[in-house]
């Protein structure tokens, strides 16, 4: 995992360590892969990470740092062709029963039909916060940015610095808030055929594998947390208090009218007794 930003009280000194670590990324110094047998690469001397899956196993990876609050970038190219029943997974999780998560996972198809885009967020170990995408373009084709920024105020949802979804800090409702346990990244490739593309109506075509996930410039501006202290102690990263300017509000606005295709928020049927007390405070 690229290293943290080392937030220094000298604004020369903050700048150019700023420019030196985001040079400095590598997967071999910040990424283990985890499993899949050697069904994870890393290639180009450390600046491109691939995963693979066939019918035996998938594979996985996760970040050598642990995080308590910060931004996290990853350009991904998703399994092409024929991709149905495959998921690729990306998203901050801790660990536990109590976990808290941040989820971006990917649900295949059939060729010339788009992928779903798949968001959650866990707190405590309670998920159930699904909102699901289409997406403006094929991201088959080439790498595009998927990003996570997670503060004490809220946590926003990026796609190419698009923002899509936004999950604010509702605890003053009694609504549980990731703001106590440190996460890793963590991304995996693998089988779901079982519901992934319509419901588990359209089964994986083996004979299409190895699917192939691809990963370039992971960026990490975070505050690493290890041996019970953080790296932002000392200072406040420009994100810290970072939220949606009238710009940002209203691209979320459209693309979410645009692209959204469930919302637990709008799913009354499945919530007889009333929405959650949060969907009262997300866009």
């Amino acid at each position: 995992m690229k290293m943290a930003r080392q937030y220094l009280f000298s604004q020369t000194s903050f700048f150019f360590f700023t420019l030196l670590v985001a040079v400095s990324a590598n997967f071999f110094r910040d990424i283990d892969i985890t499993w899949g047998s050697g069904r994870g690469k890393i290639w180009e001397n450390g600046d491109l990470l691939q995963l693979s899956l066939d019918r035996f196993s998938g594979s996985g990876f996760q970040s050598k740092q642990e995080y308590l609050f910060g931004r996290i970038d990853m350009k991904i190219k998703l399994v092409p062709g024929n991709s149905a029943g495959t998921v690729t997974a990306y998203y901050l999780s801790s660990q536990g029963t109590t976990h808290d998560e941040i989820d971006f996972e990917f649900l295949g198809n059939v060729s010339g039909e788009p992928y779903i885009l798949h968001t959650n967020v866990f707190t405590q170990g309670k998920g159930n916060r699904e909102q699901q995408f289409y997406l403006w373009f094929d991201p088959r084709l080439d790498f595009h940015t998927y990003s996570v920024l997670w503060n004490r105020q809220q946590i926003l949802f990026y796609v190419d610095a698009t923002p899509i979804r936004v999950f604010k800090n509702a605890q003053g409702a009694g609504v549980p808030y990731p703001d106590s346990q440190p996460m890793r990244l963590y991304s995996s490739l693998w089988n779901a055929d079982d519901w992934a593309t319509r419901g588990g109506l359209v089964k994986t075509d083996w004979s299409q594998a190895p699917f192939f996930a691809s990963y370039r410039s992971f960026y990490s501006d975070a505050c690493v947390w290890s041996g019970g202290r953080s790296t932002c102690s000392g200072a406040t990263p420009e994100w810290w208090d970072q939220s949606l300017d009238a710009d940002g509000a209203r691209k979320l606005r459209w693309f979410r009218e645009k692209y959204m295709i469930y919302d637990y928020c709008r799913d009354n049927a499945r919530f007889p007794r009333g929405l959650p007390v949060e969907c009262s405070l997300s866009p």
